[in-house]
């Protein structure tokens, strides 16, 4: 029998220790619960090290979220000291690492509340379904091993609001890139070193331009992207898909 092996990742212990329970009694799944975001990650990676990684990774959406309604997801402060150095890691976060280091493994995220925002950043991240937490064994059962068949699993009343969420961002995407398109090859330079944080005084010795030519580059990047921050146009960058500039690269030649 092809056992299906399952990681619970709750932050809190009784419904992770009895959702793993109830999962466990099934004859073809093996089950593990963890506690938090880094809990998970020495998890998947010591099964990744001895060749038994897990199938599916069951997630809290509101892992580590300790703030009120409407403020997003923020991780908090991992009280087992041995975690200290692992970092803080949220419900979505974890998803997106999850399926960038290990992209066998399928995300489910386990909702108190329907939400269609976090339900779409949850499938941007690399989630495979968005489940509510008090459904049935039954219903999660075939939702894990739908998505072990490459299936998307969401609630029919969420399926219109997140794909209307998905549109949206695609559109403000595509708008995105139509704006950084229209910049020149030394203003995309320019932005890039936005993007790594780097001030004035940084890109002008980086690419070899007086404070003042940079000054002038950065007015027309924030111009022709139609921001008045470099928040804004770095947030605008990253949404173009624009990346940071490689601060290791030692390679800029001055350009007239």
């Amino acid at each position: 029998m092809v056992r299906i092996r399952v990681l619970v990742v709750d932050d809190h212990r009784i419904f992770a220790e009895s959702l793993a329970a109830a999962l466990a009694a099934e004859p073809d799944v093996d089950v593990t619960a963890a506690g938090s975001g880094p809990a998970a990650l020495r998890c998947l990676e010591r099964a990744a090290t001895e060749g038994r990684g897990y199938d599916v990774l069951l997630v809290d959406a509101d892992l580590g979220n300790v703030a009120g309604p409407g403020y997003g997801p923020v991780a908090r402060a991992v009280p087992d000291s041995g975690e200290a150095g692992l970092g803080l890691v949220d419900g979505i976060s974890l998803v997106a690492g999850v399926r960038s280091g290990q992209p066998s493994v399928r995300c489910v995220v386990l909702a108190e509340k329907d939400d269609p925002s976090r339900a779409a950043l949850a499938l941007q991240a690399g989630a495979s379904g968005w489940v509510a937490k008090d459904c049935s064994l039954q219903r999660l059962l075939a939702v894990i091993r739908g998505v072990l068949r490459d299936e998307t699993h969401l609630p029919p009343a969420l399926l219109t609001n997140v794909l209307r969420e998905l549109t949206a961002e695609r559109k403000h995407r595509t708008d995105s890139e139509r704006l950084v398109d229209s910049l020149t090859p030394r203003e995309l330079e320019v932005l890039r070193c936005m993007v790594a944080g780097l001030g004035r005084k940084a890109v002008a010795e980086r690419l070899f331009l007086s404070p003042h030519t940079v000054r002038t580059h950065m007015q027309n990047v924030l111009g022709k992207l139609g921001v008045h921050s470099t928040l804004a146009a770095v947030a605008l960058a990253r949404r173009a898909g624009v990346g940071p500039a490689d601060l290791g690269d030692t390679d800029t030649v001055r350009v007239g």
